[in-house]
């Protein structure tokens, strides 16, 4: 049974311009302003089961806070139908509503009962709702002296004691600070736990792996790939970031990357924390190439540089002869802890670059040994001898 259903809905919005954006023009028989249309979504159906946490993903643009809008009826649909069964509450647009004069708890009180509470609902609450935003020593101060993570957690953690039973959440895994964020996971995986639909915008792309069982890739408010997150953010990865045509075709080139891979070092298990891993770059050479280093080059889905494999730093520079090979890289215990990285993959040749492709893999860790932190270390400890 669904709780949420999209059946052909679009979303357009006019804008009074010409060509160029912000330029009222008119029809020169008509004397009429023209009004450029931008269709933010368009011929979009999909139904989420209850109890199921369902992922959108897609770059700026693309859609997928319009979906979240129409689904909580801040916008109407231009054309289409929207069903939804059961009490929703949307994480949207967090602390929409605070009046700046008023205080953090008077706010409570005002968003609580915009956002559907009883009065008897909202003193019930109250305490847990101060506790969970973290700003106790601050709730009786107007919200305008308030720093902009304090304004959105107290934002969040009101709608997020609404006990509903289903969850529009846009971006909430950036809101606050880390323990914050710990809260915000702590939070999903108890709603989720208790039967609850979840809708989960973000570029968290780890967290969208590890929270929901399907995804939806969105591209110019189209829909591109219903399915398993995994599946779905691959293809979000190879589409959406793939690399300008090369001004150069690779048969032109002294030597080109083909692709990369990356393998237990046991076949048969996953790619886990603490355990071997080994990474495979091809390539082609049409010409022999002098000292050539390869780097496969990992990033967080913030976009930080977290580590890199590099055939540098050996004794002897590397020598290509003509022809297609694959340089191989044995990672005897992997630090890095769960999640999704980004991979791009370099070839240079005496310090220059000759090919680089960005954001052109995946690398998905699963859990293995434990670990607290960013990183695992491999180790042994002993007692020494006391005196």
């Amino acid at each position: 049974m669904f709780d949420l259903k999209f059946n052909n809905v679009s979303k357009r919005y006019l804008l009074k311009s010409g060509a160029e954006p912000g330029r009222r023009t008119r029809w020169p028989a008509l004397g009429l302003r023209s009004q450029a249309e931008v269709w933010a979504v368009r011929d979009v159906s999909f139904e989420v089961e209850q109890g199921e946490a369902f992922g959108i993903v897609g770059h700026n643009g693309a859609g997928k806070s319009t979906i979240l809008k129409l689904l909580s009826s801040i916008t109407a649909p231009t054309r289409g139908e929207i069903a939804i069964r059961g009490r929703l509450s949307a994480l949207v647009e967090i602390g929409a509503g605070f009046h700046g004069q008023l205080t953090g708890r008077e706010n409570i009180n005002l968003s609580g009962t915009i956002l559907g509470m009883t009065r008897s609902e909202i003193a019930r609450k109250v305490d847990s709702i101060i506790e969970f935003a973290g700003i106790g020593e601050y709730i009786d101060f107007p919200v305008k002296k308030y720093s902009s993570g304090m304004y959105v957690r107290l934002g969040f953690s009101i709608a997020a004691h609404l006990d509903p039973d289903i969850v529009l959440l846009d971006e909430v895994l950036a809101v606050g600070d880390a323990a914050f964020q710990i809260k915000c996971l702590d939070l999903i995986q108890e709603l989720r736990a208790a039967g609850r639909t979840i809708v989960l915008v973000t570029h968290d792309l780890a967290a969208m792996v590890r929270l929901c069982d399907r995804a939806m890739l969105l591209q110019s408010g189209r829909i591109v790939l219903t399915g398993p997150p995994r599946k779905v953010i691959d293809e979000y990865m190879t589409i959406g970031f793939a690399d300008p045509p090369p001004s150069t075709a690779l048969s032109e080139k002294p030597a080109g990357c083909r692709g990369v891979a990356f393998v237990s070092g046991d076949l048969n298990a996953s790619i886990r924390t603490g355990y071997p891993m080994i990474a495979r770059l091809s390539y082609h050479a049409p010409e022999g190439l002098r000292n050539v280093v390869f780097k496969i080059s990992l990033y967080w889905p913030s976009g930080y540089l977290c580590s890199e494999l590099a055939t540098s730093g050996t004794n002897s520079p590397l020598d290509l002869p003509p022809g297609s090979g694959t340089v191989e890289f044995c990672c005897p215990v992997l630090a890095l802890q769960p999640g999704l990285y980004r991979v791009d993959i370099t070839l240079e040749s005496h310090g220059s670059v000759i090919d680089r492709h960005l954001r052109c893999s995946t690398l998905c860790v699963d859990p293995g040994k434990m670990m607290l932190g960013d990183f695992y270390f491999d180790h042994t400890w002993r007692i020494l001898d006391q005196s």
